[in-house]
């Protein structure tokens, strides 16, 4: 099939050559694919103070540019969210690619906050489109291994945000420290478009018959199965507050870090933004299993913002580095554990739907309470506001795990 057709949902005419990869080739591409997208999408971190002196901007501009992407990230999977089910995995990961490309062209050439917001709006639609086939990807791939596709989707994700920062601090180095690392960018993914354009992709898992085949584009209400309800519910609580810490990490985290460091170098801030994310990226290769994985790695989540706050009173940033590392590691095992068990009770036909619908929630945890911490500091200053965030961070972590622990000594043994 071509990319055309696929996107018109219609018959391939008879063609020309296509590219058969093996299923080993189809998994890294569709990892690949989303990993990129994501570094691409937090480059900006360790830039935040350097576009906010050459903007002219304040910590509460950076929170809407912030909450640009993800809030055009949640809309996009509430309305696209099921599109690769019908338009096929390769064709939703090319058109992301091209939305990504433009997006952050955009922002590199950004001269006010409008223009900033618009390509980081921009970037959170690629990375919707993306996140839902990816996932379902991944898990089509490797039917027998259900645990391992969401060990790799958890560890693309996480891994694209977690490089991003640091890939982005070191890129500013260069001379044209806003713009270069996007146009770098810019040249990885354009050679993303030529293995996803040639590749021989398979169909969509569901076919579309009728004059309008368009109309399944549609957005649609989610539904759950009752199966799936508990689950689903619970990941996406588990979602939206680690994607709270997450956007803390990735909007305010760098000159709240700065603070506690001494220091100003945008490598070394991006280094410290990602390390919650590489540690709950690397957690993923893990082999944790058992009743209280998910509580006892909440309970290691909450202890740890509670000791990044005091990192910055202590001005200790060796506790600031180690309370990172393990708030990435209990908010990885945790979230995988949740995320596996909601993914393996999804039928096949609507994993991409239902999945998409777990990350508008989860991403939306990054959004409205980093807003409100971005108000916050304007009122009471960073430190201050920084401090009562992460108090109630850990408050819903304790929550969190004590329901799960609840539900964990229900089970038998």
């Amino acid at each position: 099939m071509t990319v055309f057709s696929e996107l018109r949902m219609r018959p391939a005419t008879a063609g020309g050559w296509a590219w058969d990869a093996s299923t080993t080739a189809r998994l890294v591409m569709a990892g690949v694919v989303i990993f990129t997208l994501l570094v691409g999408a937090n480059l900006a971190t360790p830039l935040y103070p350097l576009l906010q002196a050459n903007l002219g901007i304040g910590s509460f501009g950076i929170t809407v540019a912030f909450s640009a992407y993800v809030l055009a990230l949640v809309s996009t999977l509430m309305l696209a969210g099921h599109w690769s089910d019908h338009i096929g995995r390769r064709a939703a990961l090319l058109l992301a690619v091209v939305v990504g490309l433009v997006g952050g062209m955009i922002f590199a050439n950004a001269d006010s906050l409008a223009m900033l917001s618009a390509g980081r709006a921009l970037q959170g639609i690629a990375v919707a489109l993306a996140t839902g086939a990816s996932s379902a990807a991944l898990r089509e791939l490797l039917p027998a291994r259900p645990d391992w596709a969401s060990r790799f989707t958890l560890l693309a994700s996480a891994g694209g945000v977690a490089a991003g920062p640091a890939i982005g601090g070191i890129l500013s180095l260069l001379p044209g420290p806003t713009s270069t690392p996007y146009y770098l960018h810019s040249v990885v993914l354009i050679a993303m478009l030529v293995p996803l354009y040639l590749l021989k992709a398979r169909p969509a898992i569901t076919s579309v018959a009728g004059p309008q085949p368009l109309k399944v584009l549609a957005p649609r209400r989610p539904s759950v199965s009752s199966e799936a309800r508990g689950a689903f519910w619970l990941a996406s609580a588990v979602g939206f507050l680690s994607f709270t810490v997450f956007g803390f990490c990735l909007s305010l985290a760098p000159g709240y870090f700065a603070q506690i460091v001494g220091a100003d170098s945008r490598p070394l801030i991006g280094v410290l933004a990602g390390l919650t994310l590489g540690a709950s990226a690397l957690s993923q290769l893990l082999a944790v299993r058992g009743r209280f994985v998910v509580p006892a790695g909440l309970a290691v989540l909450a202890v740890s913002v509670l000791m990044i706050a005091a990192a910055a009173a202590w001005r200790s940033p060796w506790l600031l580095i180690a309370a990172s590392l393990a708030a990435g590691v209990g908010q990885g095992v945790s979230f995988r554990t949740v995320f596996n068990d909601v993914a393996g009770k999804v039928e096949a036909s609507r994993h991409a739907q239902i999945i998409s619908t777990v990350y508008v929630i989860t991403y939306l945890g990054s959004a409205l309470p980093v807003i409100g911490l971005g108000m916050a500091t304007t009122v009471y200053g960073l430190q201050a506001a920084v401090a009562g965030f992460v108090v109630l961070c850990a408050l819903l972590a304790f929550v969190l795990a004590a329901v799960t622990l609840a539900a964990a000594l229900r089970q038998p043994a």
